[in-house]
């Protein structure tokens, strides 16, 4: 198991992993139409922008908690 002060990391490692790959489905098909090698494009595609993903949502994370944080009222 891993040590519960890497939460956020695997947090963040998980969601944009899946993020990425469902908008980088959805662009590829969109820009390229249900073609043959659909899927080794579209895991290109993913591969590139999980790259990109992973480090945006670790640095952006803080600061939309704390966007949401003065947006909600605390009960």
């Amino acid at each position: 198991m891993i040590p519960q002060r890497f939460a956020p990391v695997v947090f963040g490692l998980i969601l944009s992993g899946m993020m990425s790959f469902i908008v980088s489905g959805i662009a590829t098909i969109r820009a390229t139409g249900l073609i043959d090698g659909l899927p080794a494009l579209w895991v290109g595609a993913w591969i590139v922008s999980w790259a990109v993903a992973f480090p945006t949502v670790l640095v952006v994370a803080p600061v939309t908690r704390r966007v949401v944080a003065r947006l909600v009222r605390a009960n």
